[in-house]
């Protein structure tokens, strides 16, 4: 234990010293260069169009104020909006909640963290570590409490307490996913040597572990494999609808710098469109408003707000849409080949020992291969349904996104399904392969 305290994180130091200061005193440094990049990202674009009088004749301090909720928004902090629409003689109160997250932009602070945790690891040892990232999520947290206290207004309020550990959420785990990325393995970064708890583990444990892992693997391949998927048709159907955005942009009339702020918001939530795909894909179905849905099964969808990207959503008899069920089996399928090449299916070979009909231990280990892939899948697109919903806390749009227990249900059904399909066909799909390659040899 003692050499793995007491060696840096990575072997392959350059031997350039950092600054001479105390670790924690580093992370705050590095979390005030995210925070200035980030800030300076937020703001920009607000900017430009309060200076093309986008905004009306906004103060400068209500400018930089909109600027800090947006920075807000972007770490996943909800804002309580208390406005009124309408005249003076007729107004109407507006409550509600601002809670839809631009992943998009969520992802630039988490970019910074993760830059800011390898250059901690650099600087550190194994068990000094939580120095610089204590001192980097400290002066984090600290900054959007002041954002968060100095930008609340009575039409937009923050919860401060919100406000302060909602943000160290994306932060924190940029900080360690880079430091672990620096440290080259977990067992480096925690300064644990794994290798050596695990070898006092029974052969049996160390099997089941190795099958676990694997299928958390294969999962994960599924859901990236989903993604990409429906990433591809989401392209396809923006691309199919381009006229109908183009007449959106028009009908708003906005000039050149305002169509590129709206253009950028848009790219900011282009994850949570991506996973909205899949739940229509998947025919779980994306919510866009009270009794609004849209699916490859079933599409009822009232008036929506002048956004182009959502004129893109299929509308009319949805004769080829369920041919979109296939993205979740193709993503289970792949994952299923995965785990054959991943060579871990430790299970099929213990029930192969104790069952020697093939014909029965074949067919039960690739239904729990499934069953186990489906679950892991569902639950993680289910985490990202929920992560990519909201409320804008206007009208009816205080529902927005896919609910996360159909999400895991149809996702999860059938990536299952495909995962047996996968695991079944992977045999035969290596054997293809490996003649392949023998025939380019000879």
């Amino acid at each position: 234990m003692a050499e793995w305290m007491a060696m840096k994180l990575r072997s392959d130091q350059s031997g350039l010293r950092g600054l001479p200061m105390p670790l924690w005193l580093q992370g705050v440094a590095e979390a005030v260069q995210a925070i200035v990049i980030s800030a300076a990202l937020a703001i920009a674009p607000i900017v430009a169009v309060w200076a093309m009088g986008g905004l009306g004749p906004w103060a400068p301090e209500d400018v930089a104020r909109l600027a800090g909720q947006a920075w807000l928004l972007a770490h996943g902090v909800p804002l309580e909006l208390n406005m009124t629409s309408g005249t003076r003689d007729a107004a109407v109160p507006v409550l509600g909640t601002l809670s839809f997250v631009p992943l998009g932009l969520t992802v630039i602070p988490v970019l910074l963290a993760w830059r800011a945790g390898r250059r901690l690891a650099r600087a550190s040892y194994a068990d000094t570590l939580w120095q610089g990232l204590a001192g980097a999520g400290g002066a984090y947290a600290a900054f959007a409490f002041a954002t968060a206290f100095i930008c609340r207004t009575p039409q937009v309020g923050v919860a401060m307490l919100a406000a302060t550990l909602i943000p160290l959420v994306p932060v924190g785990l940029g900080l360690v996913v880079g430091a672990r990325r620096e440290a080259g393995s977990w067992t480096r970064l925690i300064g644990v040597d794994a290798v050596d708890w695990i070898s006092r583990t029974g052969q049996y444990s160390r099997w089941a572990g190795s099958y676990a892992w694997a299928v958390v693997r294969a999962g994960f391949v599924a859901l990236m494999s989903a993604l990409a998927l429906s990433s591809a048709l989401l392209a396809g159907d923006l691309l199919g609808h381009w006229a109908e955005a183009v007449t959106v942009y028009e009908a708003v009339g906005a000039d050149a710098v305002g169509g590129g702020a709206m253009t950028l918001a848009q790219l900011g939530y282009l994850p949570n469109l991506a996973v909205w795909t899949l739940g229509w894909a998947s025919g779980a179905g994306v919510t866009l408003g009270t009794g609004s849905t849209a699916g490859a099964l079933a599409t009822a969808v009232g008036p929506l707000p002048p956004v182009p990207v959502l004129a893109a959503i299929p509308a009319g008899p949805l004769l080829y849409s369920p041919a979109a069920l296939v993205v979740p089996v193709l993503a289970g399928l792949v994952a299923g080949w995965w785990f054959v090449r991943e060579g871990e299916d430790h299970f099929d070979e213990w029930l192969a020992i104790k069952v020697r009909a093939r014909w029965f231990s074949a067919p039960i280990s690739a239904l729990l291969l499934g069953v186990l892939v489906g679950v892991v899948v569902g639950a993680l697109a289910g985490c990202l349904a929920w992560l990519t919903s909201g409320s804008v806390g206007v009208g009816r749009f205080t529902e927005l996104g896919v609910s996360p227990a159909w999400m895991f249900v149809w996702v999860g059904a059938e990536a299952a399904v495909g995962a047996c399909i996968g695991y079944a066909l992977g045999p035969w799909l290596e054997r293809s392969r490996a003649e392949k390659a023998e025939l380019a040899d000879a």
